[in-house]
């Protein structure tokens, strides 16, 4: 029984670490960097943008996944 919970919750976490991943932004800064466009009111504030939600997001689904896939491989 145990094993089919975890199992599914292994499934959702797979899907919802697909789509975050797919949503966020490529890392490239492009030309922007070169004329300082990292110190903006962007750079300094990543964290309370979506873009910061979702890399704090990714971070916790993964971390998820690891954890879950080494339960069900000892179970």
């Amino acid at each position: 029984m145990l094993k089919m919970i975890l199992t599914v919750i292994f499934v959702l976490i797979c899907v919802a670490l697909t789509v975050i991943v797919l949503l966020q932004e490529g890392k490239s800064a492009g030309l922007g960097s070169i004329g300082g466009m990292a110190d903006s009111y962007w750079g300094k504030n990543k964290g309370r943008s979506m873009e910061g939600n979702l890399e704090k997001f990714t971070t916790f689904a993964a971390i998820g996944f690891m954890v879950i896939a080494i339960a069900l491989n000892v179970l």
